[in-house]
């Protein structure tokens, strides 16, 4: 019995239905134009790309769960960029092949695919002085599966716990090279392809390559690069302005439910498509959520730039403007901005006396003793986070 998809006739021959991701489609590719659009009106352009590479490799590697040395990570990505950093964290072999790899995706994404480019991203996932521990494992390192029997995928994180097949991928050797090259030839070709959009082929990139499972370990790393690849082969500008790995690790359990029912000899990839749209249009909502809080915030401290606020304040005024999540949702008072600067009772209603009368702060409907305050500031910039509570 034929029970994976890649036992089907033709299986890469993908049906959908055009009628469920034509409005989602057309509306991604509006929102990554006002991306790029709003990026460039942002006082830390030159920041987004660092911290958006950063978070979306820190996000990859959380949903295999492994942890990465952010700091180091960083600053190898810096010296790339060519961003200067006041303390660089020292370089590690394993930050060094991550950020080689990120970086080849997003700047040479001219270059077609190869199978020594996708072997040379392996060898650089595992580039560590630790390297010896792979070769315990027995694991192959910049190499395809030469095993002949299929690979399986079973029980344990993040599929279970139990010892059922969640998933079973094709055997090695000639039989996986021949649907590798398969799949590269595709990938080459299918970039000129004025039928297929874009966000499509990015999306069925990322199920084809994950369902070949070509390597023993880092597969669903290195699909992710390649989906980034793809993303940055439609535009270059904004794939470094939004990180879809770190949606899909919010939503990591759909992600291999999802997989693992569109791999079960399934006649189409409509629940993939849309889940991988609908995700992707979440990572892009959260960059614009973030461009639209940095932009509003230098807003605010241009239009209070004649005010001389102190220490406190200042924190204060940052804590909020920052919109850190669920940090205060009711709005502010006196003990609560003591508690968050350590000033005194006195002090701080002193403090968000002068606020309220400087008009940065506006005063909440009753609360006697406790009453609170929350910023005057455009609250669709500041959906949820513009109120306080300590």
């Amino acid at each position: 019995m034929k029970k994976w998809v890649w036992q089907k006739a033709n299986w890469t021959k993908f049906k959908w239905d055009e009628a469920l991701v034509t409005v989602k489609l057309r509306l991604i590719h509006k929102k990554i134009g006002q991306l790029v659009g709003e990026s460039k009106a942002s006082p830390d352009a030159e920041a987004l790309p660092l911290d958006t590479l950063l978070t979306n490799l820190v996000a990859s590697s959380l949903i295999e769960d492994e942890k990465l040395n952010i700091r180091s990570l960083k600053s190898s990505l810096a010296r790339r960029l060519g961003v200067t950093e006041e303390n660089p964290a020292p370089i590690q072999d394993k930050t060094e092949g991550l950020a080689n790899i990120m970086m080849d995706a997003v700047s040479n994404h001219h270059a077609p695919l190869t199978m020594e480019r996708l072997l040379q991203w392996h060898n650089w996932l595992f580039q560590t002085i630790e390297r010896f521990d792979y070769a315990a494992q027995k694991i192959k390192v910049g190499e395809i599966r030469d095993n002949e029997a299929p690979m399986q995928v079973v029980g344990g994180s993040p599929y279970g716990t139990t010892t059922k097949v969640y998933f079973e991928a094709p055997e090695g050797g000639e039989h996986l090279q021949g649907l590798m090259n398969e799949f590269i030839e595709w990938f080459n070709s299918s970039r000129e392809d004025v039928m297929l959009d874009p966000l499509l082929r990015a999306a069925l990139a990322h199920f084809w390559f994950v369902t070949l499972h070509p390597f023993e370990d880092g597969n669903g790393r290195i699909t992710r690069v390649i989906t980034d690849l793809a993303l940055a082969q439609m535009d270059h500008q904004s794939i470094r302005l939004y990180a879809m790995s770190v949606a899909i690790h919010e939503n990591r359990s759909s992600y291999y439910e999802v997989l693992e029912k569109c791999q079960n000899n399934t006649y189409t990839i409509n629940e993939w498509l849309v889940w991988f749209l609908d995700t992707l249009e979440k990572s892009i909502d959260r960059s614009l959520l973030r461009l639209d809080r940095t932009i509003a915030k230098a807003k605010f401290w241009s239009s209070y730039s004649h005010i001389e606020f102190n220490e406190a304040q200042n924190k204060v005024l940052n804590r909020l403007l920052n919109g850190e999540e669920n940090d205060f949702p009711l709005g502010i008072n006196a003990s609560q901005y003591q508690k968050v600067t350590g000033v005194s009772k006195a002090t701080a209603t002193r403090h968000l006396t002068e606020l309220l009368e400087g008009d940065v702060l506006h005063k909440l409907e009753g609360g006697g003793r406790n009453t609170r305050y929350v910023l005057k500031v455009d609250k669709e910039k500041f959906t949820q986070n513009t109120q306080v509570e300590a």
